[in-house]
């Protein structure tokens, strides 16, 4: 494994750590559907939530950039996808999560809910257009 996808999974780990500690349900990791893919799905409260991971050593602000607006409908494909698989209906968020730091001891998180606004219809359930 490249050194930079061994660094990118510590943040997701870390990641998993952090939400778990926070109360979340961790559902999935790294789910895919044909060339969907999302790092982290959970559930809080009766949400899903998407979370997507950026790992940088010493930016946030690069962290911020990855996820633009390409990604961003990536995201909401992959939650409406997942969505679809559900049997009751959720409502739904798709959060970031930075992780800055060379190594898991330095590592800060810093946690954006709603970092990604889906428009959502009401039509079984939350769904993500």
């Amino acid at each position: 494994m490249a050194k930079h996808n061994i660094f990118g999974k510590l943040g997701e780990d870390t990641a998993v750590e952090y939400l778990l500690k926070k109360g979340y349900i961790i559902r999935e990791r790294n789910w895919r559907l044909n060339k969907l893919e999302v790092d982290i799905i959970a559930e809080k409260d009766q949400c899903i939530i998407i979370v997507e991971v950026k790992t940088r050593s010493h930016d946030l602000q690069s962290a911020l950039l990855a996820v633009d607006n390409r990604k961003q409908t990536f995201l909401y494909r992959a939650a409406n996808a997942y969505l679809k698989g559900l049997q009751r209906p959720y409502s739904v968020r798709i959060d970031l999560i930075c992780i800055i730091g060379d190594r898991p001891e330095n590592f800060v998180i810093e946690h954006i809910e709603n970092a990604v606004r889906p428009r959502v219809q009401g039509r079984k359930g939350c769904r993500i257009r």
